[in-house]
């Protein structure tokens, strides 16, 4: 990403300058989702959907792509580093803003527990040995004494990381080119199946599977974050955010075809009839299913090489995760969101906000041993899609409604941002009970606060900082 700073006229006071351009972007909500972001979701969703990830991936896509219109657009209003929130408190009202806020709030604090629970899971693919409790302790405590300590993760440690995923990501590919077309030819390597199986297809399996993997796309809201800094805000955000889904959905899309093909494939040679390669998956592995076909197409070698980056990934980012929930909790506390005394404090030695780190790493390893990983993504998807609906109900009320009627778009204005929402909606409503659950409590505590501490909404509600999360 391009150097922010630059020598300022004396006199003038500093401030952000514009000095991202559109590739700059990109990369960066690259990084954010990851391109290896559907790894996880293979065996969950595979089962959840009778084999049709793929499809589930390309109709969140379509969701996505709608949002992200609505998200860059609302950024080039709006340039603030306070997204969902900052768009639907300015394009609705502020109350709706701060629940929006409210939700992003419990969507950083889970983001620790699921880079807990896949890292450990990972870790016992290369150490099958490894009790999953002591994995989990393990883990979180290294990442909060690194984060206690004042350590930081770097743009440039995130650079290498991003590299070294693309190189075993694009070695993945081939090798399972090469598989597939050793064991099925080139009818496997061009069939249908993945996208449509009328044997196992399934309209109520199909809504499941889309609702969880929505997690693929979550992260590219980031991007608007960085609005200040932008050249052109106007176009680039909004073609950044568009660029970065349809990267993230079509890149995604063939890494699990491919995956898929050749799971299918593994098994020709041993059963008489083709079984689902969902059905083979050991319940144990489900959520590291992408894993053992590396194996397969790879050897030990890539096995290896895709197990260890999972695993440092999720260390990084449960590490930025956990220390960008501890400042949003700091930020609360200054605001006086939640006990000032206790959540703003400073550590004055390391400057960080060691009490926060802990709160979130205790929350981190209860919620590691209480939620498995679906039920880790789809308490983010619950979160992040009330904000991604919020946000296209503001963009149709600020670019239609509230423009002149002549300058009116009925397409970008009002149909775009609708389909955005609507998609969402369903995606949000085919999510299971206990996620709904667990949001709707903490939806409804957001509530209590929010009527509370505004007298009965009657004053306004308090800022919720975003700027360092």
């Amino acid at each position: 990403m391009s150097d922010s700073s630059t020598v300022l006229p004396e006199g003038k006071a500093p401030s952000l300058q514009r000095v991202l351009g559109l590739w700059d972007l990109v990369f960066y909500g690259i990084v954010l989702n990851q391109p290896v972001a559907a790894v996880g979701l293979f065996g969950l969703v595979a089962v959840l959907s009778g084999g049709h990830m793929v499809t589930t991936l390309l109709l969140s896509m379509v969701a996505m792509l709608f949002t992200a219109s609505s998200y860059g657009r609302m950024a080039a209003l709006y340039p603030s580093a306070g997204s969902a929130y900052t768009y639907v408190g300015r394009g609705l009202n502020p109350y709706l803003g701060f629940m929006a806020g409210w939700a992003m709030v419990l969507c950083y604090m889970v983001i620790p527990i699921i880079n807990t629970v896949f890292g450990v899971l990972s870790l016992q693919r290369l150490f099958p040995g490894i009790p999953f409790s002591l994995g989990v302790v393990a883990f979180i405590s290294f990442i909060t004494i690194l984060n206690l300590l004042g350590a930081r993760t770097s743009i440039n440690a995130n650079k290498t990381m991003l590299y070294i995923m693309l190189v075993i990501i694009t070695a993945f590919i081939i090798l399972a080119i090469r598989y597939i077309l050793h064991k099925t030819g080139t009818e496997g390597l061009f069939a249908t199946k993945p996208v449509y199986n009328k044997e196992t297809f399934s309209v109520n399996s199909l809504f499941a599977g889309t609702a969880l993997v929505a997690l693929t796309y979550v992260g590219f809201d980031g991007i608007t974050t960085l609005a200040e800094e932008v050249k052109n805000p106007k176009r680039n955000i909004l073609m950044a955010v568009v660029i970065v889904c349809l990267f993230t959905g079509l890149f995604s899309s063939l890494q699990m075809y491919l995956a898929q093909q050749a799971a299918q494939s593994m098994w020709l040679d041993n059963v008489t009839q083709a079984v689902p390669f969902y059905e083979r998956i050991p319940s144990e592995h489900i959520e590291t299913a992408f894993m053992t076909v590396c194996l397969e197409v790879g050897g030990v070698l890539l096995f290896n090489a895709m197990t260890i980056t999972m695993f440092v990934a999720c260390l990084g980012s449960g590490m930025a995760g956990q220390l960008g929930a501890a400042r949003l909790l700091y930020g609360m506390g200054k605001e006086n969101v939640l006990p000032a005394r206790f959540f703003s404090y400073l550590d004055k030695k390391h400057n960080s906000p060691a009490l926060n780190i802990l709160v979130i790493g205790i929350l981190s390893l209860v919620g590691a041993m209480v939620l498995n990983y679906q039920r880790t993504a789809e308490l983010i998807n619950f979160a992040a899609l009330i904000a991604f609906m919020g946000v296209n109900i503001a963009a149709i009320r600020q670019l239609y409604f509230r423009v002149p009627r002549k300058e009116r778009n009925l397409i970008t204005g009002f149909m775009m941002p609708a389909a955005g929402f609507l998609f969402c909606l369903w995606i949000w409503m085919s999510l299971p009970g206990s996620p709904k659950i667990l949001g709707g409590i903490w939806l409804l505590i957001g509530v209590i606060y929010l009527a509370v501490s505004t007298r009965g909404f009657r004053k306004q509600p308090v800022a919720l900082d975003f700027k360092e999360v």
